[in-house]
């Protein structure tokens, strides 16, 4: 029958584009930028397994946040490309052709400003009223813009965890970007060192990590089982992983040295799930075991 790899930078018009669906005679592949382990020439790794799997740390890890800043788009590293300059032209490209030839956009301005003020909300319970407010638009058209985002891979959402299924789908997600080089264009981050004093750097950081979950299940070609948990009283988890009824909580902080308080979100939700698993994810460069949890290198993810 012949094998063929059809290749490309969008999906948006592949079905309409394809005659026939081809169901059960193809495979579709989501290609994101690269993981920070395809950067490292490392293997991928499982997401069902973080508890048995010793952390493989690259030689000499640089800053997480010069590599954040970066971002991850293949064109950063195989053409030496300033970032500024990459991010600037690539949104450009997308408002002009993208934007253009599958929404009814009469100004542009208005979406970019959505663009960017959505920038501001990666890491966060999105709140569309609030964001429509501040765009100066409808909350329709905002959600209408928010699964153009999604269908263009800029952003996901990632869905609140509940034993009740149907919860998960009406109750609010998190939203947060793919690429956090582009995500630090919109906030007009423009340097490493920026990043690092930055108000927002903590939701960037759980952004970076998250995606980085996510561009593991789509390498191993898997839907991610991924979630995070609040409850009302404001308890929160910021990654969860469902494997059948095991439920492994990862914490995800910024800072390059842990303390017992950062552990405060595990402690209680091992107290909920009556479970020794659980991952603190941080910015600093060991890995180790303390209270009873996993502590992770970003670099190790």
């Amino acid at each position: 029958m012949g094998e063929f790899i059809l290749s490309g930078s969008q999906n948006f018009h592949l079905q309409s584009a394809i005659s026939q669906s081809l169901a059960g005679r193809c495979a579709t592949v989501k290609l994101l930028p690269f993981s920070f382990r395809e950067i490292n020439g490392r293997p991928n790794f499982d997401v069902f397994n973080l508890d048995r799997l010793n952390p493989d740390v690259p030689e000499n890890p640089s800053n997480p946040f010069e590599h954040i800043f970066r971002g991850s788009y293949p064109p950063l590293y195989d053409r030496k490309i300033r970032p500024s300059g990459w991010y600037a032209q690539y949104t450009q490209s997308y408002l002009e052709r993208d934007v253009r030839s599958l929404v009814n956009v009469g100004d542009l301005e208005t979406f970019e400003r959505f663009l960017r003020l959505a920038a501001g909300r990666s890491g966060q319970i999105l709140n569309m009223d609030s964001l429509a407010s501040d765009v100066g638009v409808s909350p329709v058209t905002v959600k209408r813009w928010i699964s153009l985002l999604s269908a263009s891979y800029i952003v996901f959402l990632l869905k609140p965890h509940y034993r009740n299924f149907n919860k998960r789908l009406i109750k609010t997600p998190k939203l947060y970007f793919f690429d956090t080089g582009l995500l630090c264009y919109l906030l007009n981050i423009r340097s490493a060192a920026d990043l690092e004093l930055h108000s927002q750097r903590g939701h960037i950081f759980e952004t970076y990590i998250v995606s980085e979950f996510v561009k593991a299940c789509f390498n191993a070609g898997i839907e991610p089982p991924l979630y995070y948990w609040r409850d009302s009283q404001g308890h929160e988890i910021d990654l969860i992983i469902e494997n059948g009824e095991n439920l492994f909580p990862i914490e995800i902080k910024s800072g390059q040295t842990v303390s017992d308080s950062l552990f405060d979100g595990l402690n209680y939700w091992r107290e909920l799930d009556k479970s020794d698993f659980g991952m603190l994810i941080y910015g600093g460069s060991e890995s180790y075991r303390r209270n009873g949890f996993q502590v992770r290198s970003w670099s190790a993810v």
